[in-house]
């Protein structure tokens, strides 16, 4: 049986995929067999009347070797 833990993080960037990718790449520096990444909340960071870049509220899931 497999066990899968879940760690929440904010990421930034340009457009939400790369906010992901952000989150990702940040997880996977301490993390391995990440399966799953779950957008919690988006949040648009506007500057000068325009959206400057996404923040994301996510969720990335990863099964725990035993």
């Amino acid at each position: 049986m497999a066990i899968v833990k879940v760690i929440e993080l904010l990421a930034e960037g340009k457009d939400m995929e790369d906010a992901v990718q952000a989150a990702i790449t940040e997880a996977a520096k301490t993390v391995r067999n990440i399966k799953n990444v779950n957008v919690q909340n988006i949040q648009a960071i506007v500057e000068n009347n325009k959206v400057a870049k996404y923040r994301l509220d996510v969720k990335v899931s990863f099964v725990v070797e035993h």
